[in-house]
């Protein structure tokens, strides 16, 4: 796949040249577009001319059949009799942005064919995650029938048992790993299941709550729009949940930005108050950075109902009294994960030095529950090390853990478990809990597993280059074609370009906190302004009148004071 590389001292640049020029050249031809977009299409596995129209006109009819998703019948057929004999159903969220909106999903189509319906998350700090019996508790005193599980569930053995034992049937829609030993469950709808033949496996949790809409509405014969007016929540979970962008989580999520562009419902239109963000040109991007940290912050320091809520008012003036919560709550968020993070970069320093240097796992009491999870990624961003982050919630080490590109840490604390009370999650991000007399044991068990399958060329962030392009390529209708590769995630990343011999125009500065910003034209091109977000430390390369800069960048817009202008985002540079 990698035909060379080129190192320099942070990154290692992988040229993704592995096509034929002949079938680069024909696909290229019957598309009528450039060489270089049909490279990045079939550096994607985009080969054929139906796959690229499918690809670039994501529509309805590409979603899969519900029903091959293994328990989707039983499923469906127990919620079909709970809603025409009026039994109370009550659905069952994990307090991140995939549960939350999953929840406000279900609940909302639910209430939209007059179901009796309502809702339930944990409690972060008293309940964690995953069903609590205290949420049983409260399902069977409302004379609840049917629990839904979404986002969480996949290892709620003794919970299902106990379920039955209060006469509730228990549906689970997850997306997780399954473990050795499945719930004894109504239904299990996660396409991860071995014996599943669902043809997609990579659904968010929402995802999977949404196939159970789509079943229902064949069932009962309910208009299929009423379950595709909530694509939006969809496209919110999936780009938040950080699940790969590609098949019909890129199409539900290419329809549900369509949903905000055009018609948002009232809690995107009350983010958008509050926020300024500008709906009508929101991407997968945005999601990430404003809407996701926004929707779990509440859970992270707090209730996270407050953001179901939010989803389902019907009312712009509502929506507005949730979203004004969710933007403190997040500013005081930002506050507590700030200090938790400096505190933990200087023990993980120290960690590292005395252990293999390969892995991070700290633990600290006074840590707030609510932003580890948060800390663990930064912790991986700062060291490129899979990271874990502990603190204690009623005499029990619990946490989460992060992941590099290619190592997979659900595995590595899978070979860790009988160190571990409970574990779950998937390859790139877990939780876990951790008994404290055996937290130093675990620290050294997961230490060596890391040092024993972590492959060594794994340690150095990657920058995979699509092509190598001179800036005259870059026109009006080359970006108006790339722009249709949105919306971009993982396995479908934003296309990463190479350019040499770029001369630098005037002089650089620093803008912002850190970010570098220049303007370049190469072999006579227009210019071209570029920026490096937190790239403060290259400044000194790129000097006044240089000429022999080597370039990895994408390519975006950058809108200011109502203008538009294309913008070269820099990745590295020699």
């Amino acid at each position: 796949m990698n035909e060379h590389t080129v190192s320099n001292s942070k990154y290692k640049w992988t040229f993704l040249n592995h096509i034929a020029e002949p079938d680069l050249k024909s696909l290229a031809h019957q598309l009528n577009v450039p060489d270089t977009l049909a490279r990045i299409l079939m550096n994607r596995g985009i080969t054929t001319f139906d796959q690229a129209r499918d690809f670039f006109r994501p529509s309805v009819g590409q979603l899969y059949d519900p029903f091959l998703m293994k328990d989707m019948d039983s499923a469906v057929e127990r919620l079909v009799y709970a809603c025409q004999n009026h039994e109370k159903i009550m659905v069952y969220g994990d307090y991140d942005v995939d549960g939350t909106t999953g929840t406000a999903l279900l609940y909302s189509f639910f209430r939209d064919i007059k179901a009796n319906v309502s809702y339930y998350i944990n409690d972060r700090i008293k309940e964690g995650y995953g069903i609590a019996r205290s949420g049983i508790d409260h399902a069977h005193s409302q004379n609840v029938k049917v629990i839904i599980s979404v986002d969480c569930g996949i290892t709620a053995v003794s919970q299902a048992e106990y379920c039955r034992e209060k006469g509730i049937d228990l549906i689970i829609c997850d997306h997780h790993t399954v473990g050795d030993q499945v719930p004894n469950a109504l239904a299990i709808l996660n396409p991860k299941q071995p014996d599943c033949r669902y043809p997609f496996k990579e659904l968010c949790g929402c995802g999977v709550g949404f196939k159970l809409t789509q079943g229902l509405s064949l069932k009962l014969g309910v208009d299929d729009g009423v379950a595709r007016r909530y694509l939006d929540l969809v496209g919110v979970a999936v780009a938040a949940d950080i699940v790969p962008l590609i098949d019909e989580n890129r199409t539900m999520t290419r329809l549900g930005l369509e949903i905000i562009q055009n018609s948002p419902r009232p809690c995107w239109k009350a983010m958008e108050q509050k926020t300024g963000l500008a709906l009508d040109r929101v991407n997968s991007s945005q999601i990430v950075f404003s809407i996701g940290p926004r929707i779990n912050a509440v859970g992270r320091l707090g209730d996270a109902k407050r953001a179901v809520q939010m989803m389902v008012s019907e009312t712009v003036a509502e929506a507005a009294d949730y979203a004004s919560v969710l933007e403190s709550e997040n500013t005081n968020r930002k506050s507590i994960d700030e200090g938790n993070y400096l505190d933990a970069s200087v023990v993980a320093e120290k960690y590292l030095k005395e252990n293999s240097g390969l892995s991070i796992v700290l633990h600290n009491e006074k840590w707030h529950p609510g932003v580890i999870g948060i800390v663990a990624s930064r912790l991986v961003e700062k060291y490129y090390r899979p990271s874990i982050m502990m603190t204690t919630i009623e005499g029990v080490a619990k946490g989460s853990a992060r992941s590099i590109p290619g190592f997979d840490v659900y595995e590595a604390i899978k070979a860790c478990e009988d160190s571990v009370i409970q574990f779950g999650g998937h390859k790139y991000a877990a939780g876990l809990s951790v008994s404290l007399d055996k937290v130093r044991e675990f620290q050294s068990r997961f230490d060596e597993v890391v040092r024993q399958t972590l492959i060594p060329d794994l340690l150095t962030p990657e920058i995979q280059i699509d092509a190598t392009m001179d800036f005259g390529e870059i026109t009006d209708k080359f970006w108006k074609i790339l722009r249709q590769f949105q919306p971009h995630g993982p396995d479908n990343l934003r296309p990463v370009f190479y350019t040499d011999e770029v001369e630098l125009v005037g002089c650089a500065s620093v803008v912002g906190k850190g970010h570098l910003k220049f303007k370049a034209r190469q072999k006579g091109s227009p210019v071209f302004e570029v920026i490096g977000y937190n790239m403060e430390s290259y400044y000194p390369v790129v000097t006044t009148g240089r000429k022999n800069l080597e370039l990895v960048y994408s390519i975006n817009e950058n809108i200011w004071n109502g203008q538009t202008q294309l913008q070269l985002q820099l990745k590295d540079l020699k």
